[in-house]
């Protein structure tokens, strides 16, 4: 059986070899063309179902994702924001009965955030830390689109090249090229 291990040697070939074609591609976008091309739905559940490493013990702990909660309080300008600006998808949405309130998650290119209106779920004011590839490429999606809410810029930091963006209900993502 393939290990994760393997299958992130092929996303990173599949990367370089479609880059030398001038196609440039995510090292996430690569991961999930992988992990399609293995007959999964996406890059986490490859990962979940692949052979451990050679390197991890089966009964080693290993933290194979987190998935911060942010806490919102008006659906429409969540889907705006998350969906429509930073161009994620929806996973799931749950709600106990329709006029309770709502519990979803989005994704894209690898990561998955959890969206809440529940109150004690995450407060207003949060932020969230999220390694990329290609930040120049995202900024630059992000800036053709023109959002009159959110214009964000690149600032070198020591860690990395970072992109931060405020969603509207005052939480922070810090998008960061670790080393760039």
């Amino acid at each position: 059986m393939m290990s994760s291990d393997q299958a992130k040697s092929m996303a990173k070939k599949l990367r370089a070899a479609l880059g030398a074609g001038e196609i440039d591609v995510t090292h996430g976008k690569a991961l999930e063309l992988v992990a399609a091309s293995l007959g999964f739905a996406d890059w986490n559940a490859a990962k979940a179902a692949l052979a451990p490493t050679a390197l991890t013990a089966p009964d080693a702990i290993e933290f194979t994702s987190c998935n911060p909660i942010i806490r919102f309080f008006d659906e429409a300008k969540a889907r705006e924001f998350y969906c429509g600006f930073l161009g994620f998808s929806t996973v799931f949405e749950h709600r106990f009965t329709e006029e309770l309130p709502l519990y979803m998650a989005v994704q894209r290119a690898g990561v998955q955030l959890h969206l809440s209106e529940h109150h004690n779920d995450a407060s207003p004011g949060s932020n969230a830390f999220v390694p990329t590839t290609n930040i120049r490429a995202f900024h630059r999606e992000l800036s053709e689109k023109n959002y009159a809410f959110n214009r964000p810029g690149l600032e070198k930091m020591p860690w990395g090249l970072q992109m931060q963006v405020h969603d509207p209900f005052g939480n922070r993502l810090r998008f960061c090229e670790q080393g760039a």
